[in-house]
């Protein structure tokens, strides 16, 4: 089949989502463009901060689009690229964007509050503390899962043989004296620093100086390509551990300072790598099918998917996450993009279309990789045999698909195009990072308020919270892997969702509005991740004995059938209410 020919249908259906069902959700919420947002009335200058839309789209994009739409969809390819491609499709759509756009519609209508706060008012405080400490556990995982990701990314090494190399080329450095295996992680590693470094200097430059958005983002374009050419001539090389560690010292800071001197900024020079990232995968598609490229990629492989990730059903929803409905986006939402946003039509723009961008993004990683790379090649980069000695790099399979569809299809180097594939993705791995343990930070603090009648000094202080934080995302990823962690993540994330999607219905309840475009996706999820929940605990961590995922497993499911309970029996007293009056 050409991969044309898939695009254009998802192409097709994004435009008409976006053009007549976002209306009807921004009917049924009530969005008034009038109203003044929370950003405006308090503008503190540290978390609540009006920004201009195409800034907050940014900020808010590269937050949630991270690995989640890249790593996701590249490991449950091993189901077929048929079932992948029609849940990211339909589940973008009708459960994610709607997800996006009403949770950040609603925290913005509510005073800029958090999913958990907005829970407080129908479920009442036990619900809160759940739903708080069922989020701090969903960001813990998060963060190891993306902390893991990042640390492998940066070190990634290839075989030589993959990309073509002769061992007298000098753009990558040698992982070995032989010539046999190619280091292409360090080029990606100096890029991030230099990003990060200027950082400050962007958001001094929107918020201080009102420099305009055009020339900011000529700016950032500026910084993506200096800080590539100072990778190729000096590439950082650095051990997993180290950059562990290093990338957790940098969260801390980034935690506490105010928004726009690294959150704000760093990703508004970030997602200008994806924006070009997103037109190449589109042109590198569109030029390889013309050129007569076909899918060498199984459509349908489930029986052979379900040796790895489980069966069909739960498995593939909860293996993609970011790319068809994500509760961490929710959290991103109700946690630092309704501080920024200036009216609330914005949130139409930047909850609904933002998550059908995601959507395209995963569903041009699918096309780019069933392009590119066949079963047996992909298998050896995200499911390899303990006997070859490498761990599950999902990032360096995407990477280097997409290398060799931008060379088929346009004819770029090889290697260049690997290596805009590992800069794409590098750069937002730590975007999501820096902005989840600040979220963390939020969900602890929510916490010691409403634990405590007052709380204690020092948990009042936020490198305390975000330490908690950083210190719990090390422990848990510095021994699990990439695989070992993403099934566990992806269920508490898209459990997180469910709920997410249970507090709106309510909201819309209390306001007498249509609930069923939330409650029906709500319901699917909820049983999907549950299932998913229960599946992993009793197959894989308890034979395995693997302790940490236990827990975390158990403390998910403890959390999860205690806020079902509150939420049928609010249901339950709503129902009484009615039939009394």
């Amino acid at each position: 089949m050409n991969p044309i020919f898939i695009l254009c249908i998802s192409v097709v259906c994004f435009l008409l989502a976006g053009r007549f069902y976002s209306r009807f959700v921004s009917n049924t919420l009530g969005v008034d463009s009038g109203r003044k947002t929370p950003a405006v009335e308090i503008n503190d200058g540290r978390d609540y901060v009006p920004t201009a839309t195409p800034i907050v789209f940014a900020h808010h994009f590269a937050a949630i689009a991270g690995a989640g739409p890249i790593i996701g969809p590249v490991m449950a390819l091993i189901y077929g690229w048929g079932p992948a491609w029609l849940w990211i499709l339909l589940g973008g759509i009708f459960f994610g964007a709607v997800h996006d756009f009403s949770a950040l519609f609603i925290s913005v209508r509510e005073g800029g509050k958090s999913i958990g706060e907005i829970a407080r008012k129908s479920f009442g405080p036990a619900a809160f503390v759940m739903i708080i400490s069922f989020a701090i556990v969903m960001l813990v995982l998060v963060n190891a899962t993306f902390l893991n990701a990042s640390a492998t990314a940066l070190t990634s090494i290839i075989d030589s043989t993959h990309i073509g190399l002769s061992k007298d080329q000098k753009f990558f450095r040698w992982a070995d004296e032989a010539g046999g295996k190619v280091l292409i992680g360090g080029i990606a590693s100096m890029s991030v620093i230099i990003v990060t470094v200027f950082a400050p200097l962007m958001g001094y430059l929107y918020i201080k100086r009102n420099v305009s958005v055009i020339k900011c983002a000529l700016f950032a374009i500026f910084i993506c390509i200096v800080s590539v050419a100072a990778g190729i001539y000096m590439p950082i090389t650095m051990e997993p551990k180290h950059w562990m560690f290093l990338i957790s010292l940098y969260t801390i800071v980034a935690a506490g300072v105010p928004v726009w001197l690294f959150l704000q900024s760093r990703d508004f020079i970030n997602v200008h790598l994806l924006y070009i990232g997103l037109i190449l995968l589109f042109l590198g598609i569109i030029a390889s099918g013309i050129r007569g490229v076909e899918v060498n990629f199984p459509a349908n492989n489930m029986k052979e998917g379900a040796l790895y990730l489980g069966f069909l059903w739960p498995g593939l929803f909860i293996t993609i996450a970011c790319g068809a409905i994500s509760g961490f986006h929710a959290l991103c939402a109700g946690g630092t993009t309704a501080k920024q946003i200036k009216s609330e039509g914005a949130a139409h723009t930047v909850g609904y279309y933002g998550m059908l961008l995601e959507s395209f993004l995963a569903l041009c990683v699918i096309i780019t990789v069933i392009m590119g790379l066949d079963m047996v090649q992909y298998k050896q980069l995200v499911f390899p045999s303990e006997e070859s000695g490498f761990k599950c790099n999902p990032i360096l399979t995407f990477a280097l698909a997409l290398g060799r569809s931008l060379h088929i299809g346009l004819g770029l180097p090889l290697p260049l195009g690997i290596l805009f594939g590992m800069l794409l993705l590098e750069g937002f791995v730590i975007t999501t990072l820096d902005t989840s343990v600040r979220l963390n930070r939020y969900l602890f603090e929510e916490l010691w308020r409403t634990v405590f009648q007052r709380t204690p000094k020092m948990l009042g202080y936020y490198w305390v919270n975000s330490g908690m934080a950083v210190g719990l995302m090390i422990g848990l990823a510095y021994k699990n892997t990439v695989s070992n962690i993403w099934l566990i993540f992806g269920t508490s994330n898209q459990l997180l969702a469910a709920f997410t999607l249970i507090i709106i219905s309510f909201w819309l309840l209390s306001k007498r509005r249509n609930l069923w475009l939330t409650a029906i996706p709500a319901v699917f999820m909820i049983i999907t991740t549950l299932t998913m929940l229960v599946g992993m605990l009793v197959h894989q961590f308890i034979p395995k004995g693997n302790v940490p995922l236990i827990i975390a497993d158990v403390v998910l499911l403890g959390l999860s059938f205690g806020i079902i309970w509150v939420a049928v029996k609010t249901l339950l007293n709503y129902r009484k209410t009615i039939v009394t009056i």
